[in-house]
């Protein structure tokens, strides 16, 4: 019995243990990696990965898929970037706009999806490149500049001295998806949506405002993110972002989200994200090439699919 209680647990927390493994391997490799400076520097880094890939964690618990997040990214950026440097507006109002353009653009999605009546995979392969070229479009290609200081404040301040901004702001939007999804009924719903549909929409749940909610959801999560990355970049450009929804959906994949939903907690994601940013950190101060890396993070997103089929099975296998 106990021996079963020990292997449950093991599968259970498996990630966490890997993440574990992988702080020793670095450590026994480089003396620079197990130092404050350089732990602090991977969650500043993977701060705004952390908090985009919770939101597509939230499409990916429902049932569905976005891969247009890093595009989002790139068109709320260059807009909040405009605004600021080129129109002028004060730096609140600014952040206001680029968090509701997030929400609109999540909405499209949502919309087009209920409305084409496919799969959002396929939805977000097209609206990824409306998104881009927009944002194209109004940056002209060219980088915005010397955005303001109290803007790159939330990417690169600190409070107190030693806590940064954007590692609070990923702390506090974790703990509000985990609230949502955990203690509200609306978190419930979600994870009946990604079990099931049908018998979601049978049981009374209205399928489609809650898939326009989640989309939205993630639409707020990737508006933040973006906030985070372009404040922390000192300036604004069309080719910030994109690449960042493979990122995330490796370690929401890495964290326990089924891609067939209704399964994942938010505490898998975060330690999926700091997985991949463990192994980015850790492969470049051991001067790793970064054609190697990209190989080795390829094996990583198969194993993780692996690995999620593997558990799915295991699970079906037991009942």
């Amino acid at each position: 019995m106990k021996t079963i209680g020990l292997l449950e647990i093991f599968k259970k927390y498996a990630i966490f243990f890997v993440m574990v493994g992988l702080i020793i391997l670095f450590s026994l490799l480089t003396p620079y990696f197990l130092t404050m400076q350089n732990l602090t520097n991977v969650f500043v880094q993977n701060s705004y990965v952390i908090i985009a890939a919770v939101g597509l964690s939230f499409i990916m618990i429902s049932g569905g898929m976005d891969l247009s997040i890093g595009y989002q990214m790139s068109l709320v950026g260059i807009v909040t970037s405009t605004l600021m440097k080129n129109v002028g507006l004060p730096v609140a109002v600014c952040l206001i706009i680029g968090m509701a353009l997030g929400i609109l653009l999540g909405l499209f999605n949502g919309l087009m999806a209920i409305i084409l009546k496919v799969h959002p995979l396929i939805v977000t392969l097209g609206t990824m490149t409306i998104f881009q070229g927009i944002s194209y479009i109004i940056s002209n290609s060219k980088s915005i500049l010397n955005l303001p200081k109290s803007f790159k404040f939330i990417g690169q301040g600190y409070l107190f001295g030693f806590l940064p901004v954007s590692v609070i702001l990923m702390i506090l939007i974790v703990a509000i998806a985990t609230i949502i999804l955990d203690k509200t009924y609306v978190g419930r719903f979600i994870y009946a949506l990604g079990s099931n549909e049908e018998a979601a929409h049978l049981a009374g749940i209205d399928v489609k405002k809650l898939k326009l909610f989640v989309f939205a959801l993630c639409g707020f999560f990737v508006s933040i993110a973006t906030i985070i990355l372009f404040a922390r970049t000192g300036s604004g450009a069309s080719s910030t972002g994109p690449g960042t929804e493979f990122t995330c959906m490796t370690a929401a994949v890495l964290g326990g989200i089924s891609f067939k939903g209704g399964e994942g907690k938010m505490w898998g994601v975060v330690v999926g994200v700091l997985i991949l940013g463990i192994l980015s950190n850790g492969m470049q101060l051991i001067n790793m090439s970064t054609y190697v890396q990209y190989v080795v993070k390829g094996f990583v997103l198969l194993a993780a699919v692996g690995f999620d089929t593997y558990q799915r099975e295991s699970a079906v296998t037991a009942k």
